[in-house]
């Protein structure tokens, strides 16, 4: 028997604790396979012979002094077709996301999202691990950031 699934608004706040980022608003997007995080200044190396990345993100909308150095296990990477059609390679990081009570592994590409409103996008491969959406509302798992951030 099948665990009820928990219910999601179009945007919510989540967490990238592995990333040092306590609270980011995401997007939720149907429409999007893979989840993608806002990187800039991508810089993949070698850690322990195997392949890491460094990236920065500003984790809020419209705040561009806030910058967080986050480091990650290179996943991946692949091509990418974004909504425009406009095709991009893309680096994939594997992470734990906090989205309300639960902690979930998903895939992330890493893309700048700078001239983007939200600067991630939750896709299907994190969705389909036991939530629904809900067009008309936002924010269901809570209006304030998660962990308390402010």
């Amino acid at each position: 028997m099948k665990s009820p699934k928990t219910t999601v608004g179009w945007r919510e706040w989540l967490a990238l604790p592995a990333l040092g980022i306590p609270a980011i608003k995401a997007k939720v997007d149907t429409g999007a396979k893979t989840s993608a995080l806002h990187a800039f200044i991508v810089n993949p190396y070698m850690k322990d012979q195997e392949p890491w990345v460094q990236f920065f993100i500003h984790p809020l909308q419209h705040d561009l002094d806030t910058v967080v150095e986050c480091h990650a296990r290179l996943s991946d990477q692949r091509q990418v077709t974004d909504s425009g059609g406009h095709q991009e390679m893309r680096y994939v990081i594997k992470t734990e996301i906090t989205l309300g009570d639960q902690q979930l592994e998903a895939e992330i590409t890493l893309t700048d999202r700078e001239s983007m409103k939200f600067r991630m996008l939750l896709g299907r491969n994190v969705l389909k691990q036991g939530f629904v959406v809900d067009s008309d509302q936002s924010f269901l798992l809570g209006k304030q950031p998660v962990h308390g951030c402010h």
